[in-house]
């Protein structure tokens, strides 16, 4: 009976016996695992990968002030600087999720330096050129300028666009021929189709006027009259009486002025002789962006120009904006920064950039200039849109403003 006792005390204390070994082991298994972590080095952070860089460069000669028919809107000396700014801005807060940079290096060449020279410093493919028309392609023609891509953000020329153009230049701003065919859309809307055309003294105002009559006959309207305005006394004191007798002309449906500079146009409004509208550069103009603009996100646009400039937007300004969102949509798409590969997306059917003006813009391939919707603005309203409906193209109706492909002279 004894040993069955001890029997059964041996056989419950056999789970005990073997049971010690294991947990000891589940208790040393932890510390070791532990003692192991504790003793292997950490992980290095994975390093990202660098970022694609695009360098980009915005040239400007400034300009000296000019003659101003009063003190309401005074001259801007940076008109394309904060535009650029902000653009780099929005490339870089898309760059950050596709791996790339954009860095904006600003040279700006004094009144009377010599920008030939500084021109030869720059370090980047791609420039943005907010200089006069007379420097434009003697800077395209520099044996530095050769291998670069030429953004062109301040000059409207025409002969830009055509006989004197540039295979390294592409033009943002629209050109006089687009400005005048927009108005002369919307003229013929209306049904004014009698012009009376007033020319100022410039040379720039010669090349206006002779893009109203490229208009007029595009679209058939008919100049009655034309005036040169040659007066050098004070438009001031003599608008009221000599503009009256100066505007005693066939009769016309509207006044079309051509007044670059701006040193008489604004005194033709409401002292004509018939009671007609005025359009051109003064009155009704048409332009690549105004502050009244407000549809398809511009009032964004807007607010925050304003807020980083402290002022409202103006056209070079919007021209800079545009040519650096293009780098910026051009490198996006192409995986690229390098120069020949977004001259070729940046010209071709594939490119579209936003610009807040209902309609995607892009290149002409003949010419270089930004295809895009023109603005006609009142001093205080928008008015209208072109391509006005009704005006159709078989490719495209921005094609109705400005030099079509058949028509233009670049070579």
């Amino acid at each position: 009976m004894k040993k069955l006792e001890r029997f059964a005390a041996a056989m419950l204390l056999l789970p005990l016996y073997f049971s010690a070994p294991v947990q000891a082991a589940a208790k040393a298994k932890p510390a070791a695992a532990a003692a192991k972590a504790q003793s292997k080095p950490a992980a290095a952070p994975a390093t990202p990968a660098p970022k694609q860089l695009v360098k980009i460069v915005y040239f400007a000669q400034e300009q000296v002030a000019p003659a101003a028919l009063s003190n309401l809107d005074p001259f801007i000396p940076n008109q394309g600087q904060v535009g650029a700014e902000l653009a780099i801005s929005d490339n870089n807060t898309t760059g950050q999720f596709t791996g790339q940079q954009y860095e904006l290096k600003q040279i700006l060449v004094p009144v009377g330096g010599d920008a030939l020279a500084l021109f030869d410093s720059i370090d980047a493919d791609l420039v943005l050129l907010n200089v006069g028309a007379d420097q434009l392609n003697k800077l395209a023609d520099l044996p530095a300028a050769k291998n670069k891509l030429l953004f062109d953000v301040a000059n409207s020329g025409d002969e830009l666009r055509n006989a004197d153009c540039r295979r390294n230049v592409l033009h943002i701003l629209p050109s006089r021929a687009m400005r005048a065919d927009a108005l002369a859309q919307y003229m013929l809307k209306k049904r004014w189709q009698n012009w009376f055309l007033v020319v100022g003294p410039a040379a720039e105002d010669k090349l206006y006027a002779a893009a109203i009559k490229r208009a007029a006959k595009r679209f058939g309207t008919k100049l009655v009259a034309e005036k040169e305005w040659n007066q050098d006394y004070d438009a001031r004191r003599t608008a009221q009486a000599d503009v009256p007798v100066f505007t005693q002309v066939d009769d016309y449906d509207v006044l079309v002025v051509a007044d670059e500079q701006g040193l008489f146009g604004e005194y033709l409004d409401y002292r004509t002789w018939k009671p007609r509208p005025v359009i051109g550069t003064q009155g009704l103009t048409a332009t690549a962006w105004h502050r009244t603009h407000e549809q398809w996100g511009a009032v964004q646009l807007q607010n925050r120009f304003k807020q980083a400039a402290g002022r409202w937007m103006e056209e070079q300004d919007y021209a800079a904006y545009l040519a650096v969102r293009a780098i910026g949509e051009a490198s996006i798409r192409t995986k690229s920064n390098q120069m020949p590969v977004l001259k070729d997306y940046l010209l071709s059917d594939a490119f579209a950039l936003q610009g807040y003006k209902g309609m995607p813009l892009s290149f002409r391939k003949w010419d270089g200039q930004l295809r895009q919707p023109v603005l006609l603005a009142a001093p205080r309203s928008l008015v209208a849109v072109a391509p006005i409906e009704g005006f159709l193209h078989p490719k495209t109706e921005l094609d109705t403003l400005g030099f079509d492909q058949p028509e233009t002279g670049c070579k």
